[in-house]
C-alpha cells in the first residue's frame, strides 16, 4: 500500500521527498563521506551524465522541429529579438540588484586577510565580441561533443531554416528530423523516471561533505545571495509574468516547482532543461516555442550568476578593505553581464569567469578561492533563479505569439 501511494505522488512530490531524504541521509552520513562519495555519488553522476547525453540531441532536434512547425522564418526572427531583449533586461536588473543590496549590507561582511601574489596574474579579457564570435562553430561535431549549447542552437537554426526554404525538396529531411525527435523525447521520458533517485544521490554527498558548519563561516555572503535571488523573483519575474505573460504568479511558481527543485539539487541549468520544458508545457507554452526560448535561455540567460558575481565582488572587496569607486562598480556590472552570458550551464561554471570580474575592478583574483568554498551551496539557488527566468520568458513569448496571430 505504501509503495502504491508513493507511485501516485506527482513529480513534485517525489522530488521533494528525495530532497528531504537526501538532507536526512547526508546529515547522518557526515562521518562516512568516503562511503557516500564512492557508493552514492556515482549514481547521481550517472543520472547527470544521462541528462547531459540527451540534452544536445534534444535541443538540436527540438529547435529544428519547432522551426519546421512554424513554416515562417520571419516568426523565428521576431521571437529571437524579443527573447534577447527580455534576457538582456533581466540580466542588467540582476547585476544592479546584486551590487545595490550587497553594498547596502556590506557592514555585515567580515574582514579576511587574503594573501595576494606580487606578480600580476595573467588575464585575458573576454569582450562581448569574443563571446559573439564563440557563438558560431567552426566544426559541426565539436559543439556536440563539448556541449557548447549556443553553437548547437546556431547549427539547429541553420538546418531548420534551410529545410523550410527547400520546400518540397526538404520534405524528406524534415520527416526524418521529426521522427528522430519523437525517439529522443521517448528516451527523455525514460531518463526522467529516474529523477527522484538522481536528486537523492546528487544532494546527499553535498550535505554529508559540507555539513552545517560551512553555512556559519560564510553566512553573510550566503544570506545576501539568497536575499537577492528572492528579491529578483518577487520584483522582476512576478510582475513580468503577471502583466506581460497574463498568468497568475501563484500558478506560475506552483507549476515551476518541480523544475526549481530539480535545479536546486542538480545545480545545472542544462541538465534541468528537460524538466523546465515539461513545466512550461503545463503553463500553456507550446513545445516549439518552449524548446527555442528555454534552450536559448539555458545558454545565455544566467540572472542567478549575474547576481552572484556582483554580490561576491563586493563581498571580496569588503573583506580586503577595498572601497569600490563608481568606475569599479561600472566595471563589475559590465564584466558580470558579459560573464553571465558566457557561463557554462554546468555545476560550478561561474567560477571559471569570476576571475575576469575581479580583475576588471582591481579586486584580488585570489578571492576566487574564498568564494569557491561555498560555490556549490550558492550555485544551487542561482541555478534555480536562472531557469525560473527562462520559464518566465517562455510564458511571456507565448502570450505575444498568440497576439501576433491574425484574427480569422
Amino acid at each position: 500500500m505504501n509503495i502504491l501511494r508513493l507511485s501516485r505522488l506527482s513529480i513534485t512530490g517525489r522530488i521533494m521527498l528525495a530532497l528531504l531524504l537526501a538532507v536526512i541521509a547526508g546529515y547522518f552520513l557526515q562521518d562516512y563521506t568516503t562511503f557516500v562519495n564512492e557508493y552514492i555519488k556515482p549514481f547521481g553522476t550517472i543520472f547527470l551524465n544521462l541528462l547531459k547525453f540527451i540534452v544536445v540531441p534534444m535541443v538540436l532536434l527540438s529547435i529544428i522541429s519547432g522551426i519546421l512547425s512554424m513554416k515562417d522564418v520571419s516568426k523565428i526572427g521576431h521571437l529571437g529579438i524579443r527573447t534577447l531583449i527580455y534576457f538582456t533586461f533581466t540580466t542588467i536588473v540582476a547585476v544592479a540588484l546584486g551590487l545595490t543590496v550587497s553594498t547596502l549590507l556590506r557592514d555585515s561582511f567580515p574582514t579576511i586577510d587574503i594573501e595576494t601574489s606580487e606578480e600580476v596574474t595573467p588575464f585575458v579579457h573576454v569582450t562581448f565580441m569574443d563571446q559573439f564570435i564563440n557563438f558560431f562553430p567552426s566544426n559541426i561535431l565539436e559543439p556536440v561533443s563539448t556541449t557548447s549549447m549556443m553553437q548547437v542552437i546556431v547549427i539547429a537554426l541553420f538546418f531548420g531554416i534551410a529545410i523550410v526554404h527547400c520546400g518540397e525538396k526538404g520534405r524528406m529531411a524534415g520527416e526524418v528530423i521529426l521522427s528522430f525527435n519523437e525517439v529522443v523525447q521517448l528516451i527523455l521520458s525514460y531518463i526522467m523516471a529516474l529523477a527522484p533517485l538522481g536528486v537523492f544521490c546528487m544532494l546527499t554527498p553535498v550535505v554529508a561533505v559540507n555539513g552545517p558548519q560551512v553555512l556559519g563561516s560564510y553566512a553573510a555572503l550566503i544570506a545576501v545571495d539568497y536575499l537577492c535571488f528572492l528579491l529578483h523573483a518577487l520584483l522582476v519575474y512576478t510582475p513580468c509574468v503577471k502583466f506581460l505573460g497574463r498568468i497568475s504568479p501563484i500558478r506560475f511558481f506552483r507549476e515551476m516547482l518541480p523544475a526549481m527543485l530539480f535545479a536546486f539539487s542538480s545545480d545545472s541549468s542544462v541538465a534541468t532543461l528537460p524538466v523546465t520544458m515539461q513545466c512550461t508545457d503545463r503553463l500553456g507554452v507550446s513545445k516549439e516555442l518552449g524548446n527555442f526560448v528555454l534552450s536559448l535561455g539555458a545558454t545565455i540567460n544566467m540572472d542567478g550568476v549575474a547576481i552572484y558575481l556582483g554580490v561576491t565582488a563586493v563581498f571580496i572587496a569588503t573583506c580586503c578593505g577595498i572601497d569600490l569607486t563608481m568606475n569599479q562598480y561600472l566595471a563589475i556590472a559590465l564584466s558580470a553581464t558579459i560573464a553571465s552570458i558566457g557561463t557554462p550551464g554546468i555545476p560550478g561554471g561561474s567560477l571559471a569567469l569570476m576571475a575576469m570580474v575581479f580583475a576588471s575592478a582591481g579586486i584580488p583574483v585570489e578571492g576566487v578561492a574564498i568564494a569557491a568554498g561555498i560555490d556549490r551551496i550558492v550555485d544551487m539557488a542561482r541555478t534555480t533563479m536562472s531557469i525560473t527566468g527562462d520559464a518566465s520568458c517562455a510564458v511571456i513569448m507565448q502570450r505575444f505569439s498568440k497576439e501576433d496571430k491574425p484574427q480569422s
